[in-house]
């Protein structure tokens, strides 16, 4: 691509992301209006998030890979389509069940394109430009989340939650008629994967199914049989490496590779645990009210989302081992500086350095770790590896949830498990830290 289409087309990819990741924190702040309209239960009301979620993370590996056989930007614009209806049926819904299963359709759209912002990315930028990239569609996710609950708020308030969906409509239009105009197809036919790994992908979502709806409802008899069928999805992929594989083995061959996915899953645990942690304890043992909690736990994201582009920058300049072990380190720390300001009558603005801190550390991994992941993969699997890349990523978050949910529960008084809770996070956040001083400099001398 030109260069001069490499600012559209990277506004164009931002804005589809950002309505993906602005639905995984907006719909919360809307289940009571949900409950209270469409007289919906506790359960069906969790469902419209569970529903959304579960569907959302086990299509992202298929989605992935399968825009290295149609193109990433057929699979961009028929996700973002997708996703766009379903919101527009999402906010017509006349009954929870009705709600439900456009949710998933909303899920499935965001599985689809998800992926190929990724992959559009790496294809648009050079590698020498990349990093600023993938600052910047960094920064978009932490703006989602300071935006989801404060813009989820406004919108309830003023009109119903019915309008948390239909905001999706104009957006998604938007993107689309930039989508098709500014994103040219690149990919020629012979460079293309070829052939569909039909076993790999039923095993894969089948597996992946049964395992994340273990993780979000607890119900562990779905475990077993999801991590057999993952088993198996493993072995099946040894036997088609030679033809079109759903997951690539030479992917985790790159050093790179599989340290930034595990520097994405730790950093994405750790966000998550952040946002669980704090916001229980602001509300359950500080009294604060919603809107209070919110304005506490805005700083980490404000953090991230200004210092991710030029984090980005950075890391198309300087070696990778100056970045993550210190980044991941300031990390931890800012957990730590949180529990210390962390008693039942401190002042909650004395939780504000550690929230900052945690948000910088935040800012310094993200950008380059999704940069350096997808740096020298070739592009017939460019799609393969942002699948890879975004189904770890939501592993990492529902690992965070679960965790740091189960030790909250375990551990008698809230104030009693905090800390229990933080220690558990930072040890995550050292271990990949000392993990990454193995990073390969994206140099001649780097492994092929």
């Amino acid at each position: 691509m030109t260069r001069d289409r490499s600012g559209p087309v990277l506004a164009t990819v931002c804005v589809a992301f950002f309505m993906t990741m602005l639905d995984t924190t907006i719909v919360n702040i809307a289940l009571p209006d949900i409950q209270h309209r469409l007289d919906a239960s506790l359960s069906q009301a969790l469902w419209v998030v569970n529903g959304y979620t579960l569907v959302f993370a086990v299509l992202l590996l298929t989605f992935g890979r399968l825009a290295d056989r149609y193109s990433p930007r057929t699979m961009f614009l028929a996700g973002l389509a997708t996703f766009t209806v379903a919101s527009a049926l999402c906010g017509l819904a006349q009954d929870p069940a009705q709600l439900i299963a456009t949710r998933a359709l909303q899920g499935a759209g965001a599985a689809m394109l998800m992926p190929q912002t990724l992959t559009l990315i790496t294809t648009t930028f050079p590698p020498e430009r990349r990093g600023f990239a993938f600052g910047v569609w960094s920064g978009v996710a932490g703006l989602a989340t300071v935006a989801g609950p404060a813009a989820g708020g406004l919108l309830v308030d003023a009109l119903t939650w019915r309008s948390i969906f239909l905001v999706y409509v104009p957006l998604g239009l938007i993107a689309l008629a930039a989508g098709y105009a500014l994103i040219p197809e690149r990919a020629s036919r012979r460079d293309r994967a070829a052939g569909l790994d039909l076993v790999g992908m039923l095993l894969s979502t089948g597996g992946l199914f049964l395992t994340v709806f273990a993780l979000l409802e607890g119900e562990w008899y779905a475990g077993g049989p999801g991590l057999l069928l993952l088993a198996g999805f493993v072995l099946h992929q040894r036997t088609t490496q030679g033809r079109a594989p759903l997951v690539p083995f030479e992917l985790f061959g790159r050093r790179n590779f599989a340290l930034m996915n595990a520097v994405l899953m730790a950093a994405l645990f750790a966000t998550v645990a952040l946002l669980l942690v704090y916001t229980l304890y602001l509300q359950s043992v500080r009294d604060l009210t919603p809107t209070e909690a919110g304005l506490i736990l805005a700083p980490p994201a404000v953090a991230t989302l200004l210092i991710s582009p030029v984090m980005g920058r950075l890391a198309d300049r300087v070696d990778p081992r100056l970045i993550f072990p210190p980044g991941l380190a300031l990390f931890a720390a800012g957990f730590l500086v949180l529990l210390a300001a962390s008693g039942d009558d401190t002042d909650v603005l004395a939780l504000l350095p550690g929230m900052i801190i945690c948000g910088v550390g935040a800012g310094i991994v993200f950008a380059p770790a999704n940069a350096l992941a997808m740096r020298d993969v070739p592009p017939a699997m460019a799609g393969a590896a942002s699948g890879v890349i975004s189904t770890l990523r939501q592993v990492g978050t529902l690992l965070g949830a679960v965790v740091v949910g189960a030790i909250l529960q375990a551990g008698g008084s809230y104030t009693d498990a905090m800390p229990a809770a933080i220690w558990t996070v930072v040890g995550v956040l050292v271990l990949t830290a000392i993990v990454t001083t193995r990073t390969h400099p994206p140099s001649g001398r780097q492994t092929p």
